[in-house]
């Protein structure tokens, strides 16, 4: 049967060539997870944690154990990574897919201890990864309170702690202010690890900010002084869109960024297709609550999109898509399934014809950043928010 016309197309080989870009960029300095986390931020968790993997991905990123089951059937060999832990129950699930869960209260411990006590797993065959709460006041041990889960990693635990990982929630100031404070109380937490008389393989830290900043080479000196090697955690840019900084860089932008913004490649496009087109005089309302009125005869498009496949209603009069190559402005409010384009002085727009929401069409592009612009959001939201509804499609 034929489906709705409202639907997203996955580039699979552009997101290959943005994690090897951002691998070269990263390179000799540290190694890369890619951040698969919520659907691939709402771009097919089956598309793109695959094509990842092609592109040389080791590590994939995921919040909740349910996630890196879903990941696991998708990825046989890679590692996995549980940024969110695992919450009661869920230790069982963690052994039996080798999953690798972050951790930072005893209750977690004790959850994954008793699950691989059961399975019969072997002394040190379940790591984990510790995270260090570095000011975020989100997740994390503080560094001062580390030792009563530092002494759970003994001899005789099935537990290995194989990582030390903070969250760096500033990486997108350009004055790395926040950041220089915060990879200082993760270096503290590493003395106090490494006096425990433990040797994590990996420090992870970093997002794709933090990436484009130039931050891998800072990390991987803190990392080897330690005997650790750094592991990086880009998400946004992996799927094509250099973070903004703000403030911004202070004179010219490092080189990095310059090379990120210049090469990634776009992964998503969100597009629909024209339902009808119509004549309305003047004075005609468009929409809910006739916040459009005409104030001349237009043509306009119904278009088969709206908020309940993602979009957000505060686009409504005050944003464009495109359609045969040129921008039509939305009218009137978004509609739960259905959107109106003013399409008057483009000429001969049918039924049918596509319309882009997010991407490029002759020449023109939207991208997330300027829905997110519009809105008062961040482009991650713009991405995961499309609807389940909205098929993903691989091109």
């Amino acid at each position: 049967m034929t489906k709705r016309p409202c639907w997203v197309e996955i580039r699979t080989r552009a997101l290959e060539e943005n994690f090897r870009l951002l691998a070269s960029l990263a390179a000799p300095h540290a190694d890369l997870m890619a951040i698969v986390k919520a659907e691939a931020y709402g771009h097919s968790l089956s598309l793109c944690a695959p094509a990842a993997v092609r592109a040389g991905a080791r590590w994939l990123g995921v919040t909740s154990v349910e996630e890196a089951v879903a990941t696991r059937a998708l990825c046989p060999e890679a590692r996995i990574l549980a940024i969110g832990s695992a919450f009661p129950g869920q230790g069982a699930a963690v052994v039996e897919h080798n999953i690798t869960p972050v951790v930072w209260e005893l209750t977690q411990l004790d959850e994954l201890e008793q699950a691989a006590h059961a399975a019969g797993a072997d002394r040190g065959s379940l790591a984990v990864h510790l995270e260090i709460d570095t000011g975020m006041s989100r997740q994390g041990a503080f560094p001062e309170e580390l030792v009563p889960l530092l002494e759970r990693f003994t001899p005789t635990s099935p537990l290995k702690l194989e990582g030390v990982m903070t969250h760096l929630f500033a990486a997108d100031e350009a004055d790395g202010r926040v950041t220089a404070v915060q990879l200082g109380r993760l270096n503290d937490a590493l003395c106090r690890v490494t006096g425990a008389g433990l040797y994590p393989d990996w420090v992870s830290a970093g997002s794709s900010a933090a990436l484009v900043a130039g931050n891998a080479a800072q990390l991987a000196e803190m990392a080897a002084s330690h005997g650790m090697r750094a592991l990086l955690r880009p998400g946004l840019a992996l799927y094509g869109v250099t973070p903004q900084f703000d403030p911004p860089f202070e004179g010219e932008a490092p080189a990095i960024y310059a090379t990120a913004q210049q090469k990634l490649q776009p992964v998503l496009a969100w597009k629909s297709r024209v339902i009808g087109v119509r004549t309305i005089p003047a004075g005609a309302v468009v929409g809910y609550n006739g916040t459009f009125v005409a104030s001349e005869p237009m043509q306009v498009a119904l278009v088969a999109a709206g908020y309940a496949d993602g979009l957000d209603r505060h686009l409504g009069n005050h944003f464009s898509f495109l359609v045969r190559g040129q921008r039509a402005p939305l009218i009137g409010r978004v509609s739960m399934d259905h959107t109106m384009i003013d399409v008057t002085g483009i000429d001969g727009v049918w039924a049918g014809d596509e319309v882009v929401l997010l991407g490029t069409q002759g020449g023109q592009t939207i991208t997330a950043q300027d829905h997110a612009t519009v809105t008062g959001t961040i482009p991650w939201e713009v991405f995961t928010r499309i609807g389940p509804r909205v098929d993903r499609v691989a091109v």
